[in-house]
């Protein structure tokens, strides 16, 4: 068994709290659990430097990314301040860039990856035109950050084309990038749209999008 593999039941556990305490709206279980829960996925991440197949490329990307989303979670407890929203949103940019930039570099463009590129770009102004009425100030940094998670999950969508990557090991990236892509939605929508009872649900979408991104990097092989 992956030594990753172990601490799933722990990361679930975590966020399970997470999640309850969102709901309870107790901040001191959110302030315990949220950084708990992103550092278990740092953990995960870090793991596949202990095996003896491993993409120090992939593994070292990742890890700054998971860091850089590790300032957006802290800065994120803390979103009904402006400036504290501002912050996290930064962070967040920052590490998509870095995933888009890893992704990219060991994926395989072909054509096959307009189709993605056309479905994103349709879904991004889609959601933009939904939100745009209470953007106010903040409309040129959310346009940036619709742009640039699109192109994260395009660019996750090319490691499909790879020979970097396992199928297994490609389907994981893509079904993560998605995955954040689906909680920044929530949460926008939530933010910008119209305020949902149940948006503390885009944690499990948030965590397991990580998760499988950086538990990734746990099953390469070594070529021949």
């Amino acid at each position: 068994m992956k030594p990753a593999l172990l601490l799933i039941p722990l990361l679930i556990g975590t966020v399970l709290f997470l999640i309850r305490a969102g709901f309870l709206k107790n901040q001191r279980q959110i302030y315990i659990f949220k950084p708990v829960s992103t550092l278990l996925v740092i953990a995960v991440a870090l793991l596949p430097l202990l095996e003896p197949e491993q993409n120090l490329t992939y593994t070292l990307g990742v890890m700054i990314g998971l860091f850089l989303s590790f300032g957006g979670d802290l800065a994120l407890m803390f979103q009904e301040n402006r400036k504290a929203f501002m912050l996290g949103l930064i962070f967040f940019l920052l590490a998509n860039l870095v995933y888009c930039g890893i992704f990219a570099l060991l994926g395989r463009f072909t054509t096959w990856d307009f189709l993605p590129m056309a479905l994103l770009t349709a879904a991004g102004i889609g959601f933009y035109v939904l939100i745009r009425p209470k953007l106010g100030k903040m409309r040129v940094p959310v346009i940036a950050y619709i742009v640039l998670i699109s192109a994260m999950v395009s660019r996750a969508a090319s490691t499909l084309n790879s020979p970097v990557f396992k199928k297994s090991q490609a389907l994981m990236i893509v079904a993560g990038a998605v995955l954040f892509y689906i909680s920044d939605v929530i949460l926008a929508a939530n933010r910008f749209w119209k305020p949902w009872k149940y948006n503390r649900i885009s944690l499990a979408f948030y965590y397991s999008g990580q998760l499988l991104i950086a538990l990734a990097g746990s099953y390469f092989v070594l070529s021949l």
